[in-house]
């Protein structure tokens, strides 16, 4: 058979359908929304960003940035889309929301080898090869499909959204632009606190009312790398001072010095006109989150699109049930790809979609699967989710700490992390050589 089918239509299936046309294959990509709408979403493109507009550091020596530059080299379509959608914001790659999931949306529909099928699917399909890339919120009835072909059972954590308030609601005055250590051209919006306003407001988030977790309430396991700012304030005083809203590397012009706390906004859209509060994830009831974040400087009128709110993610045991191809081992016809997998974040589950979309299209040709080098993020970001001790699996964002040591000790962290990125993309492009990972077909 010629066609793939990929379940889901996040950023992992978008890209894993992408990677099937490109290597000449048709695709049957089913996306349940707009018919069938998640806690999270909210609208029906492709590729829609629930949380932060931001995929991470684009610098090669940070690890986001080192799995985006291999991802450009492999031929993504999101973060091609990305590219072309990007905003201000220092270091790092974000992009303006509908722009990018538009773009995206409609660089699949207009390809004439990907049939986008809106449509839920409620039982695991018996055609194959098969690609699962449904994410944090498959829907119950496809949970409990998967469940009982794989016989595991799914874990569960909280992942939380940040708030975005308007620009024009931003009392500019009482507010300062700027960057870590001068980074980028001002890309940020930050709002800083003396120690009186910031003591205020960690007390005002410590007694804050939450809202309850509802029928998966029993498990409430947060992610470290998400965590919402009222179980951060709950940790201690200083908690948020040394977290998100940490003031290293910023210094306030008007009054020369670092503040005692810095909230961060950063651009959400291409026109500038909306700002997401970075880090403020958050799970309190929305007539305290806007009496709350009224107390940070600069936000006291302001006028809020989006408020925080929780939604639960769900993932499988991919130690037990995946190879490092992604494929299911019980049956080499099914891939799992994103966050489902227990990869964390944005880039992660478009590195997934593309490991499975090349991998499900070298199945049908009869060619020998794809394992990236350990030495490359993508190869050590799912040696590890495939490989980990199953009793603790967690997700797992890239990270540096993957990656096999150099054969030659490089002192300075910095220094570090450039050879590990060399030596990545030097072994990634002999890799994409060797194994002829070169598109079959002209890009459209």
């Amino acid at each position: 058979m010629d066609t793939v089918t990929v379940i889901g239509g996040g950023l992992a299936g978008s890209e894993a359908a992408w990677q099937v046309a490109r290597q000449g294959l048709k695709v049957l990509l089913f996306e349940m929304r707009p018919q069938k709408m998640t806690p999270a979403h909210r609208t029906g493109e492709l590729a829609e960003l629930v949380c932060s507009n931001s995929l991470g550091s684009n610098l090669r020596d940070r690890s986001s940035g080192l799995l985006k530059e291999e991802l450009r080299r492999l031929g993504s379509l999101v973060i091609a889309c990305a590219d072309e959608t990007e905003v201000p914001a220092g270091g790092a790659l974000a992009v303006g929301r509908e722009a990018f999931s538009r773009l995206v949306s409609e660089r699949l529909e207009g390809n004439p080898r990907v049939q986008v099928v809106r449509q839920e699917i409620r039982e695991i399909p018996e055609g194959r090869p098969l690609v699962i890339a449904t994410g944090p919120l498959t829907s119950d009835a496809l949970s409990r499909a998967i469940a009982g072909l794989t016989g595991e059972q799914y874990l569960h954590f909280f992942d939380a959204m940040a708030p975005i308030v308007t620009s024009d609601s931003i009392a500019m005055e009482k507010v300062f632009r700027g960057s870590r250590y001068d980074r980028g051209d001002g890309d940020y919006i930050n709002c800083p606190m003396d120690e009186e306003q910031y003591v205020r407001f960690v007390g005002e988030l410590q007694e804050a009312e939450t809202i309850p977790l509802k029928d998966f309430e029993e498990d409430k396991r947060f992610f470290e790398a998400c965590l919402p700012v009222e179980v951060i304030a709950r940790r201690g005083r200083e908690a948020l001072a040394y977290g998100p809203l940490r003031p290293v590397g910023l210094s306030d012009p008007r009054t020369g010095g670092r503040p005692h706390a810095v909230v961060q906004l950063r651009q959400d859209d291409l026109a500038g006109t909306l700002y997401n509060m970075v880090g403020f994830q958050t799970n309190l009831r929305w007539r305290e989150q806007e009496r709350i974040f009224r107390l940070i400087p600069g936000l006291e009128g302001a006028e809020f699109v989006r408020l925080g709110q929780m939604h639960r993610n769900t993932f499988v045991n991919s130690p037990v049930l995946l190879e490092p191809t992604l494929q299911c081992r019980q049956e080499q016809g099914l891939f799992f790809a994103g966050q489902i997998t227990g990869s964390e974040g944005y880039v992660s589950a478009v590195a997934g979609g593309l490991l499975v979309g090349l991998n499900a299209a070298r199945l049908v040709r009869g060619e020998a699967l794809i394992v990236f080098p350990s030495t490359t993020m993508m190869g050590a970001l799912f040696r590890y989710v495939t490989s980990a001790e199953p009793d603790d699996f967690q997700p797992m964002k890239p990270n540096f700490g993957l990656i096999p040591p150099l054969e030659t000790r490089v002192r300075g962290k910095r220094r570090r992390y450039q050879a590990y990125a060399r030596r990545a993309l030097k072994d990634l492009e002999a890799c994409i050589a060797e194994a002829d990972l070169k598109a079959r077909v002209p890009s459209l």
